[in-house]
């Protein structure tokens, strides 16, 4: 039974949430702050976090950034903030999705199916084989199944969308893909209208892993078609 964790102060829809999950065969577990939320993924195995934004305290992109020091699970957003600089924002820290409420449960239960089922696809592609573990180029290094970065024998910290992002590029080397292309590969969403997201992401990864990001030698951008992984 996958365990999922609502963090959310809004007892009646963390209610409601919990109940259609819990009808869909899911284990489900409640928290009213990002405290106590983040507490909880320390006691207990999780599977995936539904975590609200707007929260006392701590709001939910800080709760984000401390799940993405430690965990490498599914995260679902959710909040009544429609505007793109929230999606934007909630997806550059590493926010598997984004749902705006009103929201139906059906809805929900079917995105909690789809990244979850996502996530098991990727584990298991991850971990085939150990000769095909790690990739390799001029002092760039991925562990595919660890799901750890190396530059020149240093490790750095990829958010989950990050790493996913990085390592799509680096298997299809000196292909170029979109933004749109790259959004609905990696997030598996309608790519339109947050599609933006993918800079956000290629900065950030290009800040961890060039030596001049300005100038980058990893991730090239093929102006007016988008990005390509250079080898």
């Amino acid at each position: 039974m996958k365990k999922i964790l609502i963090i959310e102060d809004d007892q009646s829809i963390a209610n409601l949430q919990k109940d259609y999950l819990e009808l869909s065969g899911f284990s489900v577990r409640i928290e009213a702050t990002g405290a106590a939320g983040l507490d909880a993924l320390k006691k207990d195995t999780v599977d995936l976090v539904i975590l609200d934004i707007m929260l006392p305290g701590m709001d939910g992109f800080e709760v984000l950034r401390k799940i993405r020091e430690d965990e490498d699970i599914p995260v679902l957003l959710v909040s009544a903030r429609a505007e793109e600089i929230y999606k934007i924002n909630g997806l550059g820290l590493g926010a598997d999705d984004y749902i705006t409420k009103p929201f139906s449960s059906g809805e929900l239960v079917a995105r909690v199916n789809a990244h979850l089922n996502k996530f098991e696809r990727m584990k298991e592609r991850f971990g085939k084989s150990e000769e095909a573990a790690k990739l390799q180029v001029r002092g760039l290094e991925l562990q595919k199944d660890a799901r750890r970065v190396f530059v020149n024998g240093n490790e750095v910290t990829l958010a989950q969308k990050e790493f996913d992002l990085l390592l799509f590029l680096f298997q299809n080397a000196n292909r170029v893909f979109g933004k749109e292309e790259l959004f609905e590969r990696i997030w598996g969403m309608d790519a339109l209208s947050d599609a933006s997201t993918v800079t956000v992401h290629i900065a950030r990864i290009r800040e961890k892993i060039e030596e001049n990001p300005s100038k980058p030698q990893y991730i090239g951008t093929v102006w007016g078609s988008g990005y390509r992984f250079i080898i």
